[in-house]
């Protein structure tokens, strides 16, 4: 088998990540040597990958989960370009793992033509490596505004000839005006190229929605490749925070008398929000996202997550009043643990000329450490151990480090070097290594932990729990998915013969870009 297809999507979040992983997941299965490609990717959710050189950068999440359905190590090519939200204005560009420029709407136009010859260059690579390659759009293809110099959605598809399926989320309402919009918006050439649709997140009678199916495809002379069920248990590596319901998961029942109640500040700019997944895989630990103060006093333990833009979102604690009750948590002698920017914000003082350009600002004083940021970037996969030897790995993308610290103050990381990493001051704790939690031996010696300094005598960790293990569940639920409820046999055709060749024109579209 060989070729390529293009998961777009009507709307962000309509399953295009997940659609995208179960393909592969299914293609993997089947034998066939497969990868994943997103061209360009706009997300605070990022893992760390080591280039050919050895030095680690920078993917998407979503596209590491989709290398793990392939059952291929994470590779750069796989999303060369990631914008990292810093504002509403800003994002920084990470190219081909490496960070190369901040930019706004407007100087985008100028760094656009760069981005799409490296975008296209590693396609090409790709597609020369591996029989098939499945690639996912961004947003939506019918954002028409942008449609000049795209390279993620249409404008790949019209580069390689990709044949194009449209995923459109039913949960949210007007699926059928969403898909025949979205394939009306487009210009001729483009509407060529899309060979039809997925439905997503469907939940109940498929003999009333079988009715509308084929009316949209009368409409649009183009079929419908299945409709996918609701699916609970999928919710791991989510690509935006604002895929997650306000509790992570669904909690198993605990394995003691008692829960730990874990709440997770959503932060403005929020990132790396999956690094919590892994606490709620635990039986017993209920993990939620919030913005309200009043909730963290009913908590045991709360997390400061990752930052893109550590001093905006420390602002944004204040202005909230979740300062305050962070504050509060841990004077009540209840544990803190910040993460990344969240580790910097526990600072005494934060010296940032470089993220924000503020200068020096006040940090939550729960930590006697100081925080500066440099120019250079800290991006590398990390390994060590807590408590003398219990093993731990992870990954570091941050530019504040800890300038300043009490000689006393207490680590709670140590690389494999012997170097020390963290800080603990009674029941703070902070670290600038991701995805900690999915070590599963660190994971329970944090719960029992941060149980016991909660006060909750009647938890008790499971000894069993693999996050691995879950993950693997996740992506084969995914496959699954794909072979019971697609016509996987149309999806082959279409990944190895291209788009038919007699697709209708749908007025009014675009004018020809």
């Amino acid at each position: 088998m060989t070729g390529g297809l293009l998961v777009a999507g009507t709307t962000s979040d309509a399953g295009k990540s997940v659609l995208t992983a179960g393909i592969c997941r299914w293609l993997h299965r089947r034998g066939v040597k497969v990868a994943p490609f997103k061209a360009q990717n706009m997300s605070n959710n990022s893992a760390v990958v080591l280039g050919p050189d050895g030095r680690g950068g920078e993917i998407g999440r979503a596209q590491a989960m989709q290398a793990a359905a392939c059952g291929l190590t994470p590779d750069l090519r796989f999303n060369p370009v990631l914008l990292k939200p810093g504002s509403d204005l800003s994002s920084q560009v990470v190219l081909l793992g490496e960070a190369v420029d901040t930019i706004t709407a407007g100087t985008f136009r100028t760094l656009r033509p760069r981005l799409a010859e490296t975008a296209y260059a590693a396609l090409a690579e790709l597609r020369s490596e591996y029989d098939v390659v499945i690639c996912e759009g961004a947003g939506s293809p019918a954002e028409i505004n942008l449609r000049d110099g795209d390279y993620v959605n249409m404008g790949l598809a019209r580069q390689v000839g990709l044949p194009t399926i449209v995923v459109g989320d039913i949960d949210r309402g007007g699926v059928f005006a969403a898909m025949f919009g979205t394939l009306a918006l487009l210009d001729p050439a483009d509407q060529a190229l899309i060979a039809g649709f997925v439905v997503n997140k469907f939940r109940g009678d498929m003999g009333l929605l079988a009715p509308g199916l084929a009316m949209l495809r009368h409409l649009t002379g183009r079929p419908t490749y299945g409709v996918l069920p609701w699916a609970v248990d999928l919710w791991l590596d989510a690509e935006d925070s604002l895929a997650y319901g306000r509790v992570l998961g669904r909690p198993a029942a605990p394995r003691g008398t008692e829960w730990l109640d874990v709440a997770v500040l959503r932060l403005p700019r929020i990132s790396n929000a999956t690094d919590v997944e892994a606490l709620a895989t635990e039986p017993g630990v209920r993990v939620r996202l919030t913005v309200e103060p009043a909730e963290l006093a009913a908590a045991d333990v709360v997390v400061l997550p990752g930052s893109k833009s550590t001093v905006a979102d420390l602002a944004w604690l204040r202005e909230t009043g979740l300062a305050d009750a962070v504050t509060a948590h841990a004077a009540a002698g209840r544990p803190v643990l910040g993460i990344c920017g969240g580790y910097q914000m526990l600072a005494r003082a934060i010296h940032d000329p470089v993220e924000s350009r503020q200068g020096s600002v006040p940090g939550l004083g729960l930590l006697p450490t100081e925080v500066t940021f440099d120019r250079s970037k800290t991006v590398r996969p990390a390994e060590g151990t807590v408590d003398g030897d219990v093993p731990v790995h992870g990954y570091e993308i941050h530019h504040g480090y800890v300038s300043t610290a009490d000689p006393q103050l207490t680590p709670l990381l140590r690389y494999t070097d012997g170097t020390d990493e963290g800080a603990m001051h009674g029941v703070v704790h902070g670290t600038h290594w991701h995805g900690t939690f999915e070590s599963d031996e660190f994971r329970r010696w944090f719960l029992t932990r941060a149980a016991r300094l909660a006060g909750r005598t009647g938890f008790q960790v499971a000894p069993d729990t693999s996050f691995a293990a879950a993950r693997e569940r996740s992506l084969d639920l995914l496959g699954d998915l794909v072979e019971e409820h697609l016509d996987t046999d149309a999806l082959w055709r279409l990944i190895e013969d291209g788009p038919p060749t007699d697709l209708p024109f749908i007025p009014p579209g675009a004018p020809p870009g």
